[in-house]
């Protein structure tokens, strides 16, 4: 199968650090080509990947200062997309661009779908969804399909990482963790003061963007400043987190919004480190309560779940992972996909027979 995977530009194929689209995205690609398909990754020149690359611009936008209007450049890169299907030269295009592409390619005859990654909960989206009501869309759980129910979901498709990508490592766990971005919605304010009502030593391994800079000045240091319980790191890489989540007694996730997914969740998993989530979006759909983890409602049942995390097995926890959420799961879950949409498809050519 001829594959064209079209990725945002604003982190390389896979990103540095934090990036969870396009983390998914390298995964997924690198996964279809394993698999014996002809895949063309469209990214930026940064990537490293076994598909062929189709580079838009030579670094990842969020690393470039030079570049003020990204939505330049993945006009270029979908009219280049464009380009290429009038010679024919893919059998399906798989856009992760949210709803970008679908003016352009809807009138056009290779069949696609997008994978929608972010919340679909915003007052504006009601009218995308309702202009667009025919477009193969894929959600990345049940729940982040409530607010757009009449979209033309094709299926819902769970994240998945390589099998081996993260793993056990031998460890004593001593603190509880957070991981990924520090922002209102993350809830890591409530996450210190879980580990503070816990007298349990908290590890923050994230990022601040700018956007969450005021979020981090007024709620994160005043709790974090000369506090000898939290120990702010910062962001890690992939090669960092293996050891820094089997080093925990468990991952705190106490969000406060509809979260679509949480690849979170599952890297910790895949080290055997149980999940304390907030019973938000996605949450129920990835941790099996009292397998994986535990899903709680408030601070106070958090705390509560802190204190059975020793009853866990963090062997059973590694195994629900290599059974629900691996990276050759998503592969052929969305190949499924695919050939569902091209079966559906018009074909391009006419056959005339010599009656006519």
């Amino acid at each position: 199968m001829r594959i064209a995977q079209i990725a945002p530009l604003t982190e390389a194929v896979p990103p540095k650090l934090y990036g969870g689209t396009e983390r998914v995205v390298h995964w997924l690609t690198e996964e279809l080509v394993a698999l014996g398909h002809d895949v063309t990754l469209f990214a930026s020149g940064d990537s490293q990947t076994s598909a062929k690359l189709c580079a838009t611009w030579p670094r990842a936008l969020r690393l470039d200062g030079s570049v003020r209007d990204p939505n330049a450049l993945h006009m270029v890169m979908l009219e280049n997309v464009r380009q290429r299907c009038d010679e024919e030269e893919f059998d399906i295009l798989h856009f992760h661009l949210d709803y970008y592409p679908w003016s352009l390619f809807y009138r056009q005859p290779t069949p696609f779908l997008t994978t929608l990654h972010g919340r679909l909960d915003l007052p504006e989206h009601q009218p995308v969804f309702s202009a667009f009501k025919d477009v193969p869309v894929v959600s990345i759980s049940d729940a982040q399909r409530r607010p757009v129910p009449n979209a033309n979901w094709v299926r819902t498709v769970r994240h998945g990482l390589p099998e081996m990508l993260l793993t056990p490592k031998v460890a004593t766990p001593s603190y509880l963790a957070v991981l990924g971005r520090i922002a209102p919605e993350k809830g890591v304010d409530r996450a210190i003061k879980i580990a503070m009502r816990c007298g349990i030593p908290l590890k923050i391994a994230a990022k601040v963007d700018r956007a969450d800079q005021d979020y981090y000045d007024q709620l994160i240091y005043p709790l974090i400043n000369g506090n000898p319980l939290v120990d702010y790191i910062g962001e890690i890489s992939d090669n960092e987190k293996a050891e820094f989540l089997s080093g925990a007694l468990g991952l705190l996730l106490p969000i406060d919004w509809p979260e679509p997914f949480g690849l979170v969740m599952i890297e910790s998993m895949a080290c055997g480190t149980p999940v304390i989530a907030y019973n938000r979006g996605s949450v129920p759909e990835v941790i099996d309560d009292g397998i994986t983890g535990f899903i709680v409602e408030d601070e106070l049942s958090a705390v509560a779940a802190v204190g059975r995390l020793a009853d866990l097995s963090r062997a059973r926890v590694r195994a629900q992972f290599e059974r629900r959420f691996t990276a050759r799961r998503m592969a052929l879950d969305y190949l499924a996909a695919y050939r569902s949409l091209m079966n559906e498809a018009e074909p391009r050519i006419k056959l005339v027979s010599s009656a006519e």
